[in-house]
Formats: C-alpha cells, sequence, structure tokens
C-alpha cells in the first residue's frame, strides 16, 4: 500500500518541491540526492563484498580442519601399527 508511488502522486511530489524550493534549487537538490544514493549503493556494494570474502575464508578454515594433517595421519598409523604388534 505505502511501498507503491503512482504517477499522480509523483507529480503531486514533485510540484510541491517545485513550489518549495523553486526552480534553481532542484537541480542542485537532485544532484545532492543522486550523489547520496551512489555512495550508499558503493558502501553497501563494498559491505557484501567482504562478507562474502569473510563466508569464503571461513569455509576453506572448515576444510582445512577437516582434513587431519600429515602428523595426525602417521600418528594414528603407528597407533594402529603398536594394537597389531600386542595382538
Amino acid at each position: 500500500m505505502f511501498g507503491r508511488i503512482g504517477i499522480p502522486e509523483l507529480i503531486l511530489i514533485l510540484a510541491i518541491a517545485l513550489i518549495i524550493f523553486g526552480p534553481r534549487k532542484l537541480p542542485e537538490i537532485g544532484r545532492a540526492i543522486g550523489s547520496g544514493l551512489r555512495e550508499f549503493r558503493k558502501a553497501t556494494s563494498e559491505i557484501q563484498r567482504n562478507i562474502d570474502l569473510n563466508e569464503e575464508k571461513n569455509e576453506e578454515e572448515k576444510k582445512e580442519k577437516a582434513k587431519p594433517s600429515a602428523e595426525a595421519k602417521s600418528a594414528a598409523e603407528q597407533v594402529v601399527q603398536a594394537e597389531e604388534q600386542k595382538a
């Protein structure tokens, strides 16, 4: 209901802005709003990129932790061999 602005509503908003700010200030205000939106989009995309990189890094760390190291494998083999010798 409130999220959709139609053509008549947009024309009314622009007419009110024209009356309040005048024809000389509207282009300046439009540029300021445009540059603000551009900076906001740039910042949000940078934050999203950082989040994605952190998620990839965490996944790689989990994979590295899941892989048994060569030392752990050799220690496990030694334990198995020791048990076989006892039996």
